[in-house]
């Protein structure tokens, strides 16, 4: 006789959304996923969005998702590259957390993940997809560090290319994000309270303290 794999009952769905740098938007892919949801009647518990890079394992909104996890939860993810842009070591150490805590992924656009929401599979059905599944994600996971790391050599090359033609001046700082930190320490606002009325880093603020100090600094010696 068939066996089935019952679903739990209290199945919770668990979205993460990431996004690389401070000026894109972790929330971008909000939209596709809450569409992809209410297309298949499912209730979103709790989003977790977070501006790191998917090639480092230690994000903090990532690690508290998988602490919340229970047995057979669901981390909904648009892409797999929204999860994983890891090295294989950093990657299959993710894996086996997620196997370990029993979460299944179901991303977007891998409609074989999809076969995670079904209320009962059979036990073959439950394998089958399963290890379709873990290639898929591996392969997938493989593609975007490729990209990421070609990204990074062009990136690399056209920099190199910029200092030996002496034009390159690196990154433009946002003078604008500088003077509104300034202004909130010059208000007496700590630094936390900064992180998180202005979503920056304390590097950023750093950057901005020194900005200051300089302008300050070059100012004087002009006599301005």
């Amino acid at each position: 006789m068939t066996q089935t794999v019952p679903a739990k009952a209290t199945n919770f769905v668990r979205a993460y959304l990431r996004a690389s740098t401070k000026e894109q938007d972790a929330q971008r892919a909000r939209g596709s996923i809450d569409a992809f949801a209410q297309e298949r009647g499912l209730s979103i518990c709790n989003y977790y969005a977070e501006n790191e890079s998917g090639a480092r394992l230690d994000r903090p909104e990532l690690f508290r998702l998988l602490s919340d996890c229970q047995s057979q939860d669901i981390l909904l993810i648009e892409d797999v590259d929204r999860l994983s842009r890891l090295r294989e070591a950093d990657w299959q150490n993710l894996k086996a957390i997620l196997r370990d805590r029993q979460i299944k992924i179901v991303a977007v656009n891998v409609p074989t993940t999809w076969q995670s929401l079904k209320a009962d599979q059979t036990e073959f059905d439950a394998r089958m997809f399963g290890a379709i599944n873990d290639m898929l994600l591996d392969m997938l996971a493989a593609i975007a560090r490729r990209d990421y790391e070609q990204r990074r050599a062009r990136q690399r090359q056209g920099i190199d290319k910029a200092k030996s033609n002496g034009k390159f001046k690196g990154r433009t700082p946002d003078l604008k994000r500088y003077e509104a930190i300034n202004k909130m320490l010059a208000s007496g606002n700590s630094w936390t309270t900064i992180q998180q009325t202005l979503n920056c880093s304390r590097s950023t603020i750093a950057k901005a303290v020194n900005y200051k100090l300089t302008k300050e600094s070059t100012n004087k010696i002009r006599g301005d």
